[in-house]
């Protein structure tokens, strides 16, 4: 293997680590996440470079270049806990100052009238006869 090709499946297995992490999470965004982080790392692991040049020479890749399938099954959902504690709900805090973005926008767009009307104001003032 060359060194992008070990650069390339590094970067994969970063990714099915991700993947396992999200599972363990056990809730359905963990899993979605899970089954998206294997179809990028699968993903990744066609775009060897070695694999790239060959199917570029029109040749087919040997199975040893080939990439395989590393996606292992999901671990089970952890067992529910007897005695479940509510969650708190988080105070959410006042946004912390700056004008409002459509007062902004405009603001911006007023001036921008304003400025136009004078440049030209000024155009007539000097005409190119």
């Amino acid at each position: 293997m060359s060194k992008g090709d070990l650069l390339v499946e590094r970067g994969a297995a970063k990714l099915q680590q991700l993947a396992r992490k999200a599972a363990g999470r056990g809730d359905g965004v963990g899993e979605w996440l899970s089954e998206e982080l294997r179809a990028d790392a699968e993903f990744l692991r066609k775009l060897k470079p070695s694999l790239i040049a060959a199917r570029a020479r029109g040749e087919k890749p040997s199975e040893a270049d080939a990439p395989r399938d590393y996606a292992a099954p999901p671990p089970p959902p952890p067992p529910p806990t007897p005695e479940a504690k509510p969650r708190k709900k988080k105070k959410r805090k006042a946004k912390s100052g700056g004008p409002s973005p459509i007062l902004v926008v405009g603001g911006a767009l007023v001036a921008g009238i304003v400025i136009a009307k004078m440049v030209d104001w000024r155009g007539h003032a000097h005409p190119r006869d």
